[in-house]
């Protein structure tokens, strides 16, 4: 059981980049998906958050209009495409699969993956 994000990097701000999320071990269509952010000194705070079945999506008022999250339950994956970056989006970003509602299990955390939004 395990989640797997890549995709992170330095960009710079205004620039784009899309992160992934690979799970395996699990029924990946009954779990709901989110993308965390941890900055350096702060808190883990949700980012996105997309439901199983039925890909309903929410966002972190920070990032609406510029991120978007999406996720192919044929292949187990979870996507974050990450627009207009700023430099205040710089943080480790955290992959996390939680059961959806009707369903028993654990959450299930990923390593994270570096983003650095800099000139």
């Amino acid at each position: 059981v395990q989640l797997v994000e890549s995709g992170g990097g330095l960009v710079q701000p205004g620039g784009s980049l899309r992160l992934s999320c690979a799970a395996s071990g699990f029924t990946f269509s009954r779990y709901d998906m989110s993308w965390y952010q941890q900055a350096p000194g702060k808190e883990r705070e949700l980012v996105a958050r997309i439901t199983g079945p039925g890909g309903e999506t929410n966002y972190a008022d920070s990032v609406k209009g510029r991120f978007t999250i999406s996720r192919d339950n044929a292949k187990n994956m979870v996507y974050l495409q990450m627009n207009s970056l700023k430099p205040e989006d710089t943080a480790v970003y955290y992959c996390l699969a939680k059961p959806g509602t009707g369903w028993r299990g654990y959450d299930i955390w990923g390593q994270g993956t570096q983003v650095t939004v800099s000139s």
